[in-house]
């Protein structure tokens, strides 16, 4: 039986190895390793990639929607902050499990880690050039 999709365990939460909901301990925080099949989490560095592009899609998303009801509703100001506080906050909680989710199946999915130097390489290759 093979693991979930990427997109499956970034959605779901679940280990990319054997797809128990087990990925996260707290709301965006990775736990140290899956409780049913013991795959270690600590290895994986998914680094700031999500947060970075979080930022960018959700704030032009909640500019957008909010310009939307502004022009067509004239609302007051507080209800704006009462409509785009809640939902910026869920989108980004829920946006961030998701991208770091989907960042570590693939990380897992296609054996990816840090500063590895293939062996069949010389050691100097391209100096000089």
């Amino acid at each position: 039986m093979s693991g979930p999709t990427p997109l499956q365990s970034g959605i779901a939460g679940a280990c990319p190895r054997c797809g128990a909901r087990t990925l996260f301990d707290g709301p965006v925080h990775f736990a140290e390793r899956c409780g049913a099949c013991g795959l270690d989490y600590t290895g994986f560095n998914v680094g700031d990639g999500p947060a970075a592009f979080l930022t960018l899609i959700i704030g032009a998303v909640v500019v957008a929607l909010a310009l939307a009801v502004e022009l067509s509703v004239k609302p007051p100001f507080w209800i704006h902050v009462l409509l785009w506080v809640p939902f910026t906050a869920a989108a980004v909680v829920f946006g961030l499990r998701v991208g770091k989710g989907v960042l570590l199946a693939l990380e897992y999915s296609n054996a990816a880690r840090e500063g590895r130097i293939r062996s069949d390489e010389p050691a100097d290759k391209g100096a000089g050039e």
